[in-house]
């Protein structure tokens, strides 16, 4: 089996291997960004450098260097370092390199570092296989994932292991990632040069992707036809629009940018940002969100965010929500700005969501409170012993004083209205009709 090492070194001699390939560092002196991961006095960098490594799993966006880091990992230690591909990868491969790490440690004490690329894509059971291995140290995990964790990885396995999070490159990282490129022997040469505005481009069409922007710049040299006899050829910014005609924001209908983007778009209506809900709609529709997903949360943000300040609000995100039924992409888009902007704009309230929790509580955790005798149902022998109930609509506010909740509350102990919409109209209304009806006695 070709070790990763092998794979390395081969794809950094062939000329033919994409650009991101040949520019991987082998030492984390070459390494550019993350320095919260492996900067000076880091953990990880004291372990690599001091080939000390435990288990560890590198979480992180595409691009910011998860598979570079276990690559120097790899260059670095004295330990047999191994590979198992999570999405070819079965339980008997993993069981076969446990015992050829056990192995290793009996004849030669010899230590093992097992590279797992995209663990996420390991179901339970594969998962499960490397419990015991990863506690005894018979093998150091080295998983790199795009997924969060905590969420797809066994737990069993979270606690034997060290999460190190690795965030999007910044501006400058990724800069420096070009430049490098440009200059490096493995890289481009020194045979092309980059207009400053052509280095922005690829800059903000990375968004962070390390990766991305090296491809972007192999693929934007290509475009260029002149190339001087007497100097680097210049690649301008209509080379890079040439090499990469749509931009492709990260987004991933089941991880952690699914989520993160959703939030990002309620809490842009909870916070009354009509521009701010359009851009993060877009990024869910131009990614194929499913459109009645997003409905469906324009629904919930009416009732908890706009509530009775609004209750409008709750039959346009309905509409809406059968608009992206019936009617679909990309039409929907419409109805689906209209509901979100319309929920951005209304005055907000959170009284009945908050109020519906606050009575949840109480009667979950509060005493069983009997129904009082004048509101229970008439339908059975001694009702009429239960005491008059009063019919509003029988007097000429359409409301009278009495109890309707149970002994030991008392009102206003679960809604509290905003004061804002027309929930504060309301009460105010109610406030005016019961001075009255109180004036009236």
């Amino acid at each position: 089996m070709e070790t990763l090492f092998t794979h390395i070194e081969n794809a950094r001699r062939d000329e033919n291997a994409p650009l991101a390939a040949r520019m991987r560092p082998t030492t984390l002196d070459g390494f550019v960004g993350q320095p919260q991961a492996v900067g000076p006095g880091s953990w990880l960098r004291r372990a690599i450098e001091h080939d000390t490594l435990s288990s560890v799993i590198l979480y992180g966006p595409a691009g910011t260097g998860k598979t570079t880091l276990a690559r120097i990992i790899a260059h670095s230690t004295h330990a047999e370092f191994v590979e198992v591909s999570a999405v070819t990868g079965t339980v008997k491969d993993l069981r076969r390199e446990i015992e050829a790490a056990k192995s290793r440690l009996l004849t030669a004490a010899r230590r093992t570092i097992l590279f797992v690329d995209e663990i996420h894509r390991f179901n339970r059971g594969q998962q499960d296989a490397l419990l015991h291995a990863v506690e005894d140290r018979t093998v150091v995990l080295v998983g790199a994932t795009t997924e969060n964790p905590y969420f797809e990885v066994n737990s069993a396995l979270i606690s034997r292991s060290r999460v190190v999070e690795l965030v999007a490159l910044d501006d400058e990282s990724v800069r420096e990632l070009l430049r490098n490129a440009l200059s490096s022997e493995r890289g481009l040469a020194g045979a092309f040069a980059l207009e400053a505005d052509a280095e922005d481009e690829i800059v903000r069409l990375a968004g962070g992707d390390g990766r991305a922007a090296l491809t972007s710049l192999e693929l934007a040299s290509q475009m260029v036809d002149e190339k001087p006899e007497d100097g680097p050829a210049l690649i301008t910014r209509e080379h890079v629009t040439e090499a990469n005609p749509r931009r492709g924001l990260p987004y991933d209908k089941a991880g952690d940018m699914h989520y993160d983007v959703i939030s990002a778009f309620i809490k842009s209506m909870r916070g009354s940002d009509p521009d701010a809900v359009l851009y993060w709609l877009a990024r869910m529709l131009d990614a194929g969100e499913d459109p009645k997903f997003i409905a469906r949360r324009i629904m919930i943000c009416a009732s908890e965010d706009v509530g009775n300040a609004d209750p409008q609000a709750l039959l346009v995100a309905h509409a809406a929500f059968r608009a992206a039924e019936v009617i679909g992409m990309p039409e929907c888009r419409i109805n689906l700005a209209q509901a979100a902007t319309y929920l951005a704009l209304a005055p907000k309230s959170n009284a009945a969501e908050a109020g519906i929790d606050a009575a949840l509580e109480e009667v979950r955790r509060g005493p069983h409170r009997e129904v009082p005798s004048h509101l229970r149902d008439r339908h059975r022998p001694g009702s009429d012993e239960y005491g008059p109930y009063l019919y509003p609509h029988n007097y000429p506010e359409g409301w009278v004083e009495q109890r309707y909740l149970p002994e030991g509350l008392e009102r206003g102990c679960f809604y509290h209205p905003s004061g804002r919409g027309w929930e504060a109209w309301r009460e105010e209304a109610i406030g005016r009709d019961r001075a009255d009806a109180a004036g009236g006695e």
